[in-house]
């Protein structure tokens, strides 16, 4: 019985735009399978869905996935190139110096890409320090993020 709810769960978010937990139960009775909110919910969080933009300014279940990380990453790269007022780099430290506020979201973005040369960030109001494995790699890394901005 689970399986073949978690089925029709799947089946519906892929075909359709449902926004809340109350409108996934209805749809579901009118397959003629009966879950209360609380059973939704528990599938919910079974099936790992997430809520994603749908377009027209309203919010729709998805699974979460390699779609949704994208659309995470391009907000983070947005939060960096909107945040990021300069760049600046000495030895194997990376500063980044952003608007009030900033630095803790941009950081995550920092963090969100991965970059192999970063052994870690920190973050205050309005500054960022990145720690870089090694001296040589802090002029290359400071660059592409000065790309970024630019």
């Amino acid at each position: 019985m689970k399986q073949d709810r978690h089925t029709a769960i799947l089946r519906l978010i892929e075909t359709e735009d449902i926004e809340t937990q109350t409108q996934l139960a209805e749809r579901l009775l009118a397959m003629h399978i009966s879950a209360t909110q609380a059973t939704v919910s528990r599938d919910i969080k079974d099936l790992r869905l997430v809520k994603v933009p749908n377009g027209a300014g309203r919010s729709k279940y998805a699974v979460s996935g390699s779609s949704v990380t994208e659309n995470i990453s391009e907000r983070l790269t947005s939060i960096f190139v909107n945040s990021v007022l300069s760049v600046a780099y000495s030895g194997n430290m990376i500063v980044l110096k952003t608007l009030s506020g900033g630095a803790n979201a941009a950081a995550e973005a920092v963090d969100s890409m991965n970059l192999e040369n970063i052994l870690g960030t920190m973050a205050g109001d309005n500054t960022i320090f990145i720690v870089v494995k090694d001296s040589a790699s802090a002029p290359a890394l400071a660059r592409q993020f000065q790309d970024m901005l630019n």
